[in-house]
């Protein structure tokens, strides 16, 4: 089953400062249609205006990811972490037993593009960490490259859900394929740039979900940037 989540059927805030485009059910948009997919619980599109940012606020038993398109993020925690996320960087935090953290967008000028993602961790009262990556972007052309894993195989971030997360960098024209495992889930996300998959066009912002699939097959109309889950 194949199931099309379109970039302009999102729900939507601008707060001036924030622009931001939920996925899933966040915050002041709520659709019982759409509240969460496996393991997925948040898939928050955001730009955020130069020198501005979220203050200090909390979190608890969620895996948090983060990825920036554009600008950079500034992030500090209770834990002692201050780091600048940049584009290509992957920051995966596990909130756990509780952490406040605060992001900021440290430019005068430019604004951040990122992407926010939160996921169900497999179990409540794990100690929070954080890790921060930069991941050799050759490596995910026209390819899929593992960034987070349960048992951060292959140097992959640890992420304490039975998920797997990619990044890949596809040229027009070029073709993915990912194998399905049976009982798995996949979340295709289009960072940026088209494709073609299953008969569907996609565009920048678009996503796609797939269940009840052996196999799921990209084709790039454009140059595109892709974030793909395999979920349990």
């Amino acid at each position: 089953m194949i199931t099309i989540r379109r970039s302009d059927e999102r729900g939507h805030a601008d707060h001036g400062w924030l622009n931001s485009y939920h996925t899933f059910s966040f915050a002041g948009y709520r659709d019982p249609n759409h509240m969460g997919f496996r393991s997925l619980r948040v898939m928050n599109e955001d730009r955020v205006a130069a020198g501005q940012g979220f203050g200090t606020h909390a979190h608890n038993d969620m895996e948090i990811v983060s990825y920036v398109l554009d600008g950079e993020l500034e992030h500090k925690d209770s834990m002692g972490n201050g780091e600048v996320l940049r584009p290509g960087e992957f920051q995966r935090i596990t909130a756990g037993t509780g952490i406040t953290h605060s992001e900021f967008n440290p430019s005068a000028d430019n604004a951040t593009h990122f992407y926010q993602i939160w996921l169900l961790p497999e179990h409540k009262g794990i100690a929070p960490s954080y890790e921060q990556r930069a991941f050799d972007t050759a490596e995910r052309l026209n390819q899929l490259q593992l960034v987070a894993s349960r048992e951060a195989k292959d140097g992959s971030l640890l992420i304490h859900q039975d998920a797997n997360i990619y990044l890949a960098d596809l040229q027009v024209g070029k073709e993915l394929r990912f194998e399905i495992s049976s009982g798995r889930h996949v979340w295709l996300q289009v960072l940026r740039g088209s494709v073609e998959t299953g008969g569907h066009a996609l565009d920048t912002s678009d996503a796609v979900a797939i269940s009840d699939e052996t196999e799921l097959t990209v084709k790039a109309s454009s140059d595109a940037e892709l974030m793909l889950f395999d979920l349990a």
